[in-house]
């Protein structure tokens, strides 16, 4: 009886997951990391050890709700990765901007919903003091304003992470212990965002929006309108997790957010009871409840404290409380090389079967190049950069045929027989 109980538990919630008006992705994909022992490990120690800062008040809130700790106000540089497949998906400037004057207000309690925080719970909503800042530089340290654009063959993007690697139609993650990685893109499967838990994988660390429920301008759907998925998707990357802690009447691991027994979905209104009969009934105004944009509107000090323990000394985020990205002046970057110029390099072997290995140790301008790969068609195939002296690129998702492809300005482009007839010994 309790296995044919569970199964159906899980139909439900795989049923809400596909089909409900919003989907957060994040448990789901955290679930997907835990599979691998090693990230399920690390996973629990930074868990663990957010527990340990809570408990001894190490970087945690005032009384007040005004953030506090060892630390008055934290900045994170941001980096924003555009994807898109259609032109209507490369959203402007403006509302990726619009965006991280969201999160600075939804994260320090100055948006214009504070009045409608319920009476109950006006005394916990916190200013987390915790502020968003387009990075300055990219990683080679020249000038950046806080996006990236690309154009992607990739139709749309599931919660695979195809979207964090250029190999996979995506963009390669900055830093993160320099930056916070955001990507936006066309999100499948009625997924709207899902972020990266603390203790995950370096190279796919951040958060994910879907290109139509990021900021408050631009190119929206409703009840996507007000930014507020990024502001949910953000509290999990800080190490929050659902208010009704993923299971029937869970804990979320914060003591000021009251039990319920699962997501509130739309935008309710008045006192809804919680599973325990707590008084004021549950928090669905609370950013990491699922209810629309128009409805949630707080953090509380248990919240913001927990987030804030993230950047304690030794914790997954200290190492942005160090960074630089959003306050250095730019290098200037050094001239485009001449289209005219001649530049030799070595890519071997060729024919090739399996891979192939770029050389281009005596030309390091060329190094971060974005190379795409095009069939006779002219169509692009793949995509790779050239992140060292040498880089191998993996052939083995092409069919036989000629490509072209050229590594930068001065080459010419250059022609490569792909043939599993060929015995690939560079």
């Amino acid at each position: 009886m309790k296995s044919f109980l569970l199964a159906i538990a899980f139909l439900l919630t795989a049923s809400s997951f596909c089909f409900a008006q919003q989907s957060c992705a994040s448990h789901e994909y955290q679930q997907l990391l835990a599979k691998n022992p090693s990230l399920k490990l690390a996973m629990q120690k930074a868990e663990s050890l957010s527990q340990y800062l809570l408990q001894n008040e190490i970087l945690t809130g005032t009384p007040n709700g005004n953030g506090g700790g060892g630390i008055p106000l934290i900045r994170i540089p941001v980096i924003v990765h555009v994807l898109y497949n259609a032109a209507d998906q490369n959203i402007s400037d403006e509302q990726v901007f619009s965006q991280i004057d969201v999160l600075n207000r939804e994260f320090g309690r100055s948006h214009a919903d504070t009045s409608l925080i319920p009476l109950a719970f006006q005394s916990l909503a916190a200013n987390c003091l915790i502020e968003f800042v387009p990075a300055t530089i990219n990683p080679k340290g020249y000038a950046s304003n806080g996006i990236v654009r690309k154009k992607t063959n990739a139709y749309s993007f599931g919660m695979d992470d195809k979207i964090k690697f250029s190999s996979t139609g995506g963009d390669d993650a900055w830093d993160r212990d320099r930056y916070l990685n955001i990507w936006v893109g066309n999100l499948s499967a009625g997924i709207i965002g899902y972020a990266s838990p603390l203790g995950g994988p370096k190279e796919t660390d951040g958060v994910v929006i879907r290109y139509t429920a990021f900021g408050n301008k631009g190119r929206l759907a409703y009840p996507y309108t007000k930014g507020r998925i990024a502001v949910h998707e953000l509290g999990h990357w800080l190490g929050l997790r659902h208010i009704w802690g993923d299971q029937f009447c869970g804990s979320d691991g914060v003591d000021d957010t009251p039990v319920q027994s699962q997501a509130t979905r739309g935008c309710p209104a008045g006192i809804i009871n919680s599973c325990d009969g707590s008084a004021g009934g549950i928090m669905y105004n609370n950013y990491m409840d699922l209810t629309n944009d128009d409805c949630t509107n707080m953090f509380t000090i248990g919240q913001s404290d927990k987030m804030r323990s993230a950047f304690a000394y030794g914790a997954p985020r200290n190492a942005l409380l160090s960074s630089n990205a959003a306050t250095a002046i730019p290098l200037p970057e050094p001239p485009p090389i001449a289209p005219t110029a001649e530049i030799a390099f070595r890519v071997f072997p060729n024919p090739a079967v399996s891979s192939i290995t770029i050389d281009i140790s005596g030309i390091p301008a060329l190094s971060g190049n974005i190379v795409g790969v095009y069939n006779q068609l002219g169509q692009q195939v793949m995509q790779f950069r050239l992140a060292q002296n040498t880089t191998t690129v993996n052939l083995i998702s092409l069919r036989d045929g000629v490509y072209f492809f050229h590594l930068g300005m001065g080459t010419k482009p250059y022609k490569l027989l792909k043939s599993s007839g060929i015995i690939n010994n560079p």
